[in-house]
């Protein structure tokens, strides 16, 4: 049997290539992709070859295959149905922080189950919201916060949401583009564009990928406040007016990363456990909006590439699996004891 799998090959470049896929061994499974989700900022720097060699170890998804800065198949957000495995999995719609591929044999204690109130698609956002997750941990917002967030992408926003369920807390969501003010009202939260940001912020949240966005969250921030700072630069330099009032306002300045639990939670949390949380918070259906659209899987090239250079305005972009496993490397013969559910069923 064969699978297909999204290879980066070089810089803007990426293909399609059929792999030998096995059955699966004793406590692993056999998942068939339903959606897989594109990391916009983080694969955009990976096919862009951006990923710095101080980190090319640190940087490796859990099932990546290849090394940077290519070939190499890479992404985290991958949403099936187990086909084969243990009888208690079996049928399972499953979440894997595995790349774009047609379908892939796992151990099970890779897979998380996805509650039946969160529909198949909508758990692609499930890594991005665990980022989230634990940016607020890491950023300690508290009761009545004014909290700045700069940076709407779909951490940004995620962050925002999570941010306006504390108490008193008034959140702003700051970005250049004014088609995200819609996004804000939808989640409840204020929207500005950067001249008009309100200061004197209790925490900032920084999100949005570049310098001029952190230069901000920086001049935003009040009197002993806290500026998180989400993003991932990758070989980007990125310079900061420190020399201004930064130290006169005694600010704080905190990174965040999901690889680590954040600290005030990792004597309880594991990673299962907070990934787990992530989809239970998934059960709103607000976050559909989240959702730019989709794209079917023989098209994921030429996405990967237009999102790498022109993103506009897309959030989190679903790729949409029609079928999944290969008798051999025609494309047009499948293995029809898991693609035999009618259409309708197999989404």
């Amino acid at each position: 049997m064969f699978a297909r799998a999204y290879w980066v090959t070089g810089p803007l470049q990426g293909e399609l290539r059929d792999e030998p896929l096995a059955p699966p061994g004793p406590g692993e499974a056999l998942v068939r992709t339903l959606y897989t989700g594109i990391s916009r900022g983080t694969e955009a720097l990976v096919l862009r070859g951006d990923v710095p060699p101080s980190e090319y170890a640190g940087m490796r998804a859990p099932f990546q295959a290849g090394d940077f800065p290519w070939p190499v198949k890479y992404g985290y957000c991958n949403v099936g149905r187990v086909e084969a495995g243990p009888p208690d999995w079996i049928g399972q719609t499953v979440f894997c922080l595995y790349p774009h591929q047609s379908a892939y044999c796992v151990p099970v204690e890779a897979l998380h189950r996805i509650p039946d109130a969160v529909p198949p698609a909508r758990a692609v956002l499930a890594a991005n919201l665990e980022t989230a997750v634990n940016g607020l941990w890491d950023a300690t917002p508290r009761i009545g916060d004014r909290i700045a967030v700069i940076g709407a992408g779909s951490v940004g926003v995620l962050c925002a949401w999570l941010a306006a369920r504390i108490p008193g807390c008034r959140v702003e969501l700051i970005d250049i583009n004014p088609c995200r003010a819609e996004i804000a009202e939808r989640f409840g939260v204020d929207f500005a564009l950067p001249a008009d940001a309100r200061g004197d912020a209790d925490l900032v949240i920084h999100a949005s990928g570049s310098s001029a966005g952190l230069e901000q969250a920086l001049a935003l921030a009040a009197f002993e406040a806290t500026v998180l700072e989400l993003s991932w630069y990758g070989a980007r330099h990125v310079t900061l007016p420190l020399g201004a009032a930064f130290h006169r306002r005694r600010l704080t300045l905190r990174s965040s990363q999901v690889g680590q639990v954040a600290t005030a939670q990792r004597a309880r949390w594991d990673y299962r456990r907070r990934l787990g949380l992530a989809l239970s918070l998934l059960a709103d259906p607000a976050l559909d909006a989240l959702i730019s659209g989709e794209d079917a899987f023989d098209d994921l090239p030429a996405v990967q590439a237009r999102l790498a250079t022109d993103p506009g305005d897309v959030l989190m972009q679903c790729i949409r699996y029609p079928f999944c496993v290969y008798k051999n490397r025609g494309r047009r013969h499948y293995v029809q004891r898991l693609c035999s559910r009618p259409h309708h069923d197999r989404a």
